[in-house]
């Protein structure tokens, strides 16, 4: 079983706070930092680790355990020299995916170029849309039926291959529903509890948004 995903959050404007409260909604285990310290306390507020911290400083990168975050987001896009050494010194430290934030076009070449996995355009991608596009990942597909509920494509897990859904107690241990299962362009409402997942059969599954964090960490 996977441990509880980690994220930190460089930068405390608009867009940073959006993705950092969104993660935290959910659960999810978030560092905010930031170089304005005014923004670090109001952030305290509602987000439980915050620091005030320059994290264009390797030593500052090192000390903070950035280098055992899973995903960082860099959103400080309105200071493309920042941007780039943060970046670089997460890849450095080897934090697996770092996204950040930027300005044009020009900027989205370098920040690649410097190794950011994943470059977004604040104009194109909400920081909420960006924060629940990371809680769904490991979904095929997800749509927003509200603002609480989802509908989800869920591929078989490794762990799921010879069971069935009477086993896999899905609603028990994640709170999803199941409404159809999936072989390649075929799906079939009618749901047989006890037909036995193979590698190629996907779930849809309408589900609680609050309940996604519990199977981001499983």
């Amino acid at each position: 079983m996977n441990t509880k995903k980690t994220y930190a959050v460089f930068g405390l404007g608009r867009y940073g706070t959006a993705v950092a409260k969104e993660l935290v909604k959910h659960n999810m285990e978030v560092i905010a930092i930031d170089t304005d310290q005014k923004l670090v306390d109001d952030a305290a507020a509602y987000l439980p680790v915050c620091k005030c911290a320059d994290v264009t400083d390797a030593e500052v990168i090192s000390r903070l355990g950035i280098g055992n975050i899973d995903t960082v987001i860099v959103c400080m896009a309105g200071n493309l020299e920042a941007s780039v050494m943060a970046t670089t010194l997460c890849k450095e430290a080897g934090v697996k995916t770092v996204i950040a934030k930027c300005a044009n076009e020009m900027h989205q070449r370098i920040l690649l170029r410097v190794g950011a996995d994943q470059v977004v355009f604040p104009e194109n991608e909400s920081g909420i849309r960006l924060a629940k596009n990371l809680l769904s990942a490991g979904f095929a597909d997800m749509i927003s039926l509200s603002k609480d509920v989802s509908m989800i494509e869920i591929g078989a897990r490794e762990e799921w291959i010879g069971k069935n859904l009477i086993e896999l107690s899905l609603r028990r241990n994640y709170g999803f529903n199941v409404v159809a299962i999936k072989k390649g362009d075929k799906v079939n409402t009618e749901v047989n509890p006890e037909q036995v997942i193979d590698e190629n059969t996907s779930l849809i599954v309408i589900a609680n948004v609050s309940k996604l964090g519990k199977w981001n960490r499983s």
